[in-house]
């Protein structure tokens, strides 16, 4: 039948390419679009490549119309999160379509089967395998240009949330943060809590003198993130084999200057935080492919920049209050302005996260984007 929905699962690599690329097609002409790592994205829907499978099961489809793909979704069920959380969620994740109510209708219509398949109530999202995946819905700040590590959408995806019945469940905020001047009294007031605490010599920051000796020292931090961010909404803890994955994938991105580890006298991680250089620019010239010459934007990105994206801040929950933050945020500051950086963009935080927010109650900081989970009962 003429512009009837066709909805396709993905089980093929060739598809899993198709739906990996959509949005660089839905998107090229959107100028805020980011597209993330391609090889990233194509490794997450394969069980032999994301440890995440081990607790996850996923499937994904294509929405086709006369042949030509109108829409994706993905849809996963952590059986890890929903025992964490005494829910009975199913999860959709990297969902995109044309504006157009049947093509998000058969999208989420799969989806919903699927979930009452499988015993869900609720359907909720977008959120991923894991928190260190690509997670909400963007709706506001569709005017600002995007991260590679979160999502862009059309502003028309909210209307089509509502009118499917979805409602708001959490949002995440990002700051755009201007980087103060060496003399600011703001930084410098961080900077004397930070030179005190380093004084008594309980804490010092670790000093590493390559990118290969941040390996043991990321793998303990996101232990810490383990850690500091085990209550806070739709986390599950990070498993060996997923440390090692993310570990891998952020290392490459680290530079001394951008990444402050501070340890306690067992050389036990009790802060970090760790920023890079926007790869914004270098993901849309690439469409997000490293090959076959991808790379060399990257690489230009990381020798030139005036724009840091600040990936994650963690303290161990036991020492926060102690002003372990302002050792991080300080050797941030100091390497921000040493590189010549003019703006930091936080990626996103929970609103009901004061604790993280807080911190940048001491800075001048323009909120810049927010994000949405949805959630939908379907019992």
């Amino acid at each position: 039948m003429e512009n009837e929905i066709k909805l396709v699962e993905v089980k093929t690599k060739a598809q899993r390419r198709t739906f990996v690329d959509y949005p660089n097609k839905l998107y090229q002409d959107e100028p805020n679009f980011v597209p993330a790592f391609y090889g990233d994205d194509m490794a997450d829907w394969d069980p032999r490549k994301n440890p995440a499978f081990s607790y996850c099961e996923a499937r994904s489809w294509l929405a086709y119309r006369d042949g030509k793909v109108v829409g994706r979704i993905g849809a996963i069920l952590s059986h890890r999160a929903n025992e964490k959380w005494g829910t009975k969620r199913m999860r959709f994740s990297q969902v995109d379509f044309i504006d157009d109510p049947a093509v998000s209708d058969a999208l989420f219509q799969k989806v919903e089967s699927w979930a009452k398949e499988k015993g869900m109530d609720e359907l909720q999202g977008p959120l991923g395998f894991c928190d260190m995946d690509r997670e909400g819905m963007l709706v506001e700040g569709f005017d600002k240009r995007g991260q590679f590590i979160t999502y862009y959408n059309h502003p028309y995806y909210i209307e089509h949330m509502k009118r499917l019945g979805f409602e708001k469940d959490a949002d995440w905020v990002e700051y755009l943060l201007p980087i103060p001047a060496v003399d600011d009294p703001k930084m410098l007031r961080i900077k004397r809590i930070s030179d005190h605490i380093l004084a008594k010599g309980k804490y010092h920051e670790v000093q590493v003198k390559n990118r290969l000796a941040y390996k043991p020292w990321i793998r303990q931090a996101f232990e810490l993130v383990n850690k500091a961010y085990g209550e806070l909404y739709g986390t599950v803890d990070l498993g060996k084999d997923q440390i090692e994955k993310y570990a891998d994938k952020f290392i490459p991105l680290i530079e001394p200057e951008f990444c402050s580890l501070v340890a306690d006298e067992n050389e036990t991680l009790v802060a970090f935080g760790v920023m890079g250089m926007s790869m914004a620019e270098a993901m849309q010239k690439s469409r997000g492919r490293l090959f076959p010459t991808g790379w060399i934007h990257v690489l230009k990105s990381l020798q030139k920049n005036d724009t840091v994206d600040m990936f994650l801040i963690a303290v161990d929950p036991a020492l926060q209050g102690v002003g372990l933050n302002s050792i991080v945020m300080t050797h941030l500051w100091e390497g921000a302005v040493k590189r010549g950086i003019v703006n930091a963009e936080t990626g996103p935080m929970l609103e009901m996260n004061e604790k993280i927010l807080s911190q940048w109650k001491a800075l001048t900081v323009i909120p810049h984007k927010r994000r949405r989970c949805f959630v939908k009962k379907i019992g």
